[in-house]
């Protein structure tokens, strides 16, 4: 008992790790909810297109001054831009064509005025200026903004994180999940003792005095909560993985005096690089090559440059959230946050209510490792031992156009919903050509909740409306009830949705056999020594009997 109530705590943590305010009950939203939730009259009508983020950290006084370059293209005629910047930081000036633009404050939400006419199809620039000491992550990833820490050395350790909370907890942009940047750089400043590494590849490292600019350049479209800083002292190694697009740069940044043990920890990067390229196809962003960076929280997915804070554990933390002996096969964040290149990086959601697509899919990402290396038994037993840990206290979709997550449930709960849907397709080269085109046909595409279920629903050729309804917007389980009596088998559904009418594998005597169960009572004729009735506990379900 110690020992599930050890599992338990720990998986709820995980859960809400990744999104700052995940397990916070919120039903009563704000202006400013609407204001950083919602595509605004003042966000449509321009597409982002380039960024050149260009912040300086002074990490002795926990304080950063900068400006981002935004360039958009215009899609509609309109005069009024909004950028997003959360207190306490503050915007200093905003200019256009070297002309000071009139800026109007409405909490963290800056609407900037424009003085000349926006022409449909052009593409023009702003650069916006900023200071002061942003948030600081007192428990980061669990809530966002900056990590100031020292290494056991005594040096500054300072990383980012900010998914859920939004990247403009520490700097200015176009805050809102539908519309990425489609290539950007990042110039970050630091004492010239300690090194910056951010997302994609490195351009120039720039010295002046007892600063350093190190200048990166992503070439691929990425999220906002994607974009990081990690300042440390660092050392760096790296190797080419022969990938399905052909060498790919993996490059690890560690600590100094963790060297030797990182070189030995890290092999579970190709491991993860070939298994998730099986599955899922090829590694979305090698223009950019693949980073792993230790930083001073537990870690998190930002592209091409994931981040690694598990100690140089197996598991998470040196533990198994699966309570199956599985989940200490490999190292728990590595698996988990590179899984997120594929799903939250390559394909991502519009609104954060659909972050499932990010948090599903990547938890059973965990379980498809295992798969690729232990074999489908080990692979089934470790999904299904997630299963401790999920609450069914609410849906999995949360509220849209406000920035609110649904339930962590998305988590285990989703992974255990998409080994049910492979349960249903029972072919397992289809599945794995279903996820690999997946993230083809949605390559590098903002996408919704709808847009994946359709897909699904024709790959599968499964009309999947209900089965989705049922898992994500449902926090209900669906339950099977039967019983057994004068050589008949009688079972029904019940705490479904309408119309939820999934098959289901049984086995009579250790035979396998369909059903196929509604709301209504079906029966089966048992033949003499048909006694023995199993579920396939491979479905996530609930069984009365």
């Amino acid at each position: 008992m110690k020992k599930l109530l050890l599992i338990l705590f720990l998986s709820l943590s995980f859960l809400s790790c990744k999104a700052q305010g995940l397990m916070t009950e919120k039903n009563n939203f704000t202006r400013q909810d609407t204001l950083r939730g919602s595509i605004t009259p003042e966000r449509i009508w321009w597409d982002l297109t380039y960024y050149h983020l260009d912040v300086k950290v002074n990490p002795d006084k926990k304080f950063i001054s900068g400006k981002n370059t935004i360039k958009y293209k215009v899609l509609s005629v309109h005069n009024t831009m909004q950028i997003d910047l959360q207190a306490p930081l503050k915007i200093t000036k905003v200019t256009q064509d070297e002309k000071e633009l009139e800026v109007i404050h409405d909490g963290n939400a800056h609407f900037v005025k424009l003085l000349k006419k926006q022409i449909i199809g052009k593409t023009d620039s702003i650069i916006v200026h900023y200071t002061g000491n942003p948030k600081e992550a007192i428990r980061a990833p669990w809530d966002g903004g900056f990590s100031w820490r020292k290494d056991k050395n005594g040096n500054h350790f300072v990383a980012t994180s900010c998914q859920g909370l939004g990247a403009s907890v520490w700097w200015p942009c176009k805050d809102h999940m539908y519309d990425e940047v489609e290539n950007m750089r990042i110039s970050v400043t630091v004492p010239s003792n300690l090194m910056d590494v951010s997302n994609g590849r490195l351009e120039s490292v720039k010295k002046h005095g007892e600063y350093t600019t190190y200048n990166w350049y992503v070439d691929n479209p990425i999220n906002n909560y994607g974009v990081n800083v990690n300042i440390g002292d660092y050392t760096h190694f790296s190797e080419v993985f022969d990938g399905e697009k052909g060498d790919l740069d993996m490059d690890y940044y560690v600590l100094k005096y963790n060297l030797e043990k990182a070189k030995k920890h890290f092999k579970d990067a190709p491991k993860m690089m070939k298994a998730f390229e099986h599955w899922f196809g090829p590694y979305p962003f090698y223009e950019d090559g693949f980073k792993l960076v230790e930083v001073p929280y537990l870690g998190m997915e930002h592209q091409s440059s994931v981040t690694y804070g598990n100690q140089y554990k197996q598991g998470y933390l040196g533990r198994d959230l699966s309570g199956t002996g599985w989940g200490l096969k490999f190292d728990f964040i590595i698996i988990h946050e590179a899984g997120h290149e594929w799903f939250a990086n390559n394909i991502t959601n519009k609104d954060i209510a659909d972050m499932w697509i990010h948090e599903s899919f990547t938890n059973y990402s965990e379980s498809l490792f295992i798969d690729y290396y232990y074999g489908k038994k080990a692979a089934s037993e470790y999904v299904i031992g997630l299963r401790n840990s999920i609450s069914n206290k609410a849906p999995i979709i949360g509220k849209y156009n406000v920035n609110k997550e649904g339930s962590g449930d998305m988590y285990n709960k989703g992974g255990n919903m998409l080994h049910t849907l492979r349960q249903l397709v029972n072919n397992d080269e289809k599945w794995r050509s279903i996820l690999r085109k997946m993230n083809k046909v949605f390559y590098h595409q903002t996408v919704t909740t709808k847009q994946i279920e359709n897909f699904l629903s024709k790959e599968v050729g499964i009309n999947l409306e209900a089965f989705f309804d049922q898992y994500l917007r449902n926090k209900k389980i669906p339950t099977l009830t039967y019983k057994i009596k004068n050589n008949t088998l009688t079972y029904s559904w019940i705490n479904v949705v309408d119309n939820f009418n999934m098959p289901l594998k049984i086995y009579l005597n250790d035979k396998e056999k369909w059903i196929y169960p509604s709301t209504e009572k079906q029966e089966i004729i048992l033949k003499d020594k048909e006694t023995d009735f199993k579920i396939d506990s491979n479905f996530y379900i609930s069984v009365k009997n």
